[in-house]
């Protein structure tokens, strides 16, 4: 790796490997580019703390570890009374990883607040859909009548559930999806969602900041 900016400690990643910035070699969210999604450096990634955001316009990967984390103990989901009454009453049918591709599809192409155009680009689809394809990527899936209406996806690495992104298009699917996934994390034992960046949706599911340090100290299982 060779040191890009001194001051804020981001790295240009080399070709030939795949290691990243250790924590004492962080500073800022942003801590590395460069690189490709091989998934072995995907998987190291994560395994570090360390997730790709977007890819800017020299084609560079942005890898970020974010100095405070958004996390969630899957035992601490809040539930409303609007999405208690969606879980009992609206008909969703929820299943696990049979759509994967199309879960992340639709999270790069639904319209959201604040975003004109998503970070999720064919590069991501093509590499997340390689990771599903050798067990490390899973999806939860939300099905009215049928069709695909909500849904989320991300990584795990060991008892952590690196969450990635959601989308609904019906009104609460994405956060019923949100709500099976910490049912069957708390049914296997997985300790922490993480979230990755603190926002209002997150926050109101339940989901707080903790310091990089912690959540390194969580992903080492101390």
């Amino acid at each position: 790796m060779e040191l890009l900016d001194k001051e804020h400690c981001i790295y240009l990643l080399d070709e030939d490997n795949f290691d990243f910035p250790t924590l004492e070699m962080m500073n800022d969210d942003l801590v590395a580019v460069g690189g490709d999604f091989h998934p072995q450096r995907l998987i190291n990634a994560y395994s570090n703390g360390i997730f790709p955001w977007f890819i800017d316009e020299y084609n560079h990967i942005h890898w970020y570890s974010p100095q405070k984390r958004m996390v969630l103990e899957p035992q601490n989901m809040k539930i409303s009374k609007s999405l208690k009454k969606s879980i009992k009453n609206k008909g969703f049918v929820i299943k696990s990883n049979e759509n994967f591709e199309e879960v992340i599809k639709n999270c790069a192409n639904i319209k959201r607040k604040h975003e004109d155009e998503t970070w999720i680009s064919d590069e991501f689809i093509q590499a997340y859909t390689n990771l599903f394809h050798l067990g490390y990527a899973f999806s939860i899936e939300c099905y009215l009548e049928d069709e695909l209406v909500g849904g989320l996806y991300g990584i795990m690495i060991g008892n952590v559930f690196c969450g990635e992104s959601m989308f609904a298009k019906e009104s609460n699917a994405s956060k019923v999806a949100f709500y099976h996934l910490c049912n069957q994390a708390r049914k296997n034992d997985i300790k922490l969602i993480d979230c990755q960046v603190h926002n209002d949706h997150l926050e109101s599911l339940g989901a707080s900041e903790i310091s990089r340090e912690e959540y390194f100290k969580i992903l080492e299982g101390k």
